[in-house]
């Protein structure tokens, strides 16, 4: 199939730094393209995956202001891994702090998979300073949605499953994400370090329609390659709302917020029902299956999509 948009050219931050927050927390935030554009916040994907150079390129950095931050615990946030004081209230507050700091009454907000549930509860809380929602791949953080990620994905990809399930004992595979939760806390890299590899494998490998540019032999035992399954992990343990499905039952507070919905038909860490659930709350919605694609922004269906979105939101000031 033909998709006709494509990345914006590699651009630099104007700005950069680390905002203090709740200790021991300090966020990295950075500002692109346009300092006069029209704002608009990309809020990345995990919990725990950090931005990179890639997600600036959604945008026209002619048109937008375009802000990026990492949450709590990642990528360029210190301390890495850091899962106290880290909870989607955390991250919200922390995303009015950033607001705040930079004189922005309202922009657009940006999101997938994990960034779709922080966007989503972020515009329930404070609606009046969301001007557009743009959202990948959703992801509604319901214990159903956690339970298809670890057990059903393996129906498609049995050899992925084998491998997510290879560091824990036949016991500990009866309570897969208290049992990875209990590992990755556990402070002897013996212990954590098998356990954050074989995670973060396990989702790079389901998360296309075809395999991933990012080959998993690539993965390195590192620090980071830790935080990033820790802290999803926790975030699934620690952080499923009350109710469990009320970024469904609060959509009346953002109904009126124009948004967009992208979501591929051939996604296994979020499966559409997640996006088709959310476009039944929300038929006001504009709601995009892309047929060839799996959960990754990177795939061209995708990508495609979410650029046209933030062409289309260029006419709202």
């Amino acid at each position: 199939m033909h998709y006709p948009f494509d990345f914006f050219p590699a651009i630099e931050p104007y700005a950069s730094g680390h905002l203090a927050v709740d200790a021991p927390h300090e966020i990295y935030w950075e500002r692109c393209g346009n300092p006069q554009g029209y704002p608009i916040l990309f809020l990345h994907g995990g919990p725990g995956w950090a931005c990179s150079d890639m997600h600036r390129r959604f945008f026209d950095p002619v048109h937008y202001n375009i802000h990026l931050f990492d949450q709590r615990g990642a990528g360029r946030s210190r301390p890495l891994g850091e899962i106290r004081h880290n909870s989607t209230a955390d991250l919200i507050a922390d995303i009015e702090r950033l607001r705040v700091m930079w004189g922005i009454e309202k922009w657009h907000v940006f999101g997938g998979s994990w960034g779709s549930t922080l966007a989503l509860a972020y515009a329930q809380t404070h609606p009046e300073r969301v001007s557009a929602l743009i959202l990948r791949g959703i992801f509604l953080l319901r214990k159903a949605d956690i339970v298809w990620f670890l057990t059903q994905a393996g129906q498609i990809w049995p050899e992925h499953e084998r491998s997510l399930l290879a560091p824990l004992t036949v016991d500990e595979r009866s309570d897969i994400i208290g049992s990875y939760y209990k590992r990755l806390t556990n402070p002897d890299p013996a212990i954590h370090m098998p356990a954050a590899m074989a995670w973060v494998k396990y989702e790079i490998g389901t998360s296309s329609l075809l395999p991933p540019n990012t080959r998993l032999d690539q993965v390195e035992p590192t620090a980071l390659t830790h935080s990033m399954a820790l802290m999803e992990a926790h975030y699934f343990h620690n952080n499923l709302f009350t109710p469990d499905d009320k970024l469904l039952r609060d959509v009346d507070r953002i109904r009126h917020i124009p948004a967009t919905i992208v979501q591929g038909r051939y996604d296994l860490v979020c499966p559409l029902r997640s996006a088709d659930d959310l476009h039944q709350a929300w038929p006001e919605a504009h709601y995009v299956v892309i047929p060839d694609a799996g959960h990754s922004a990177m795939e061209p269906g995708i990508r495609s999509a979410l650029i046209e979105a933030t062409e289309k939101y260029k006419q709202m000031r």
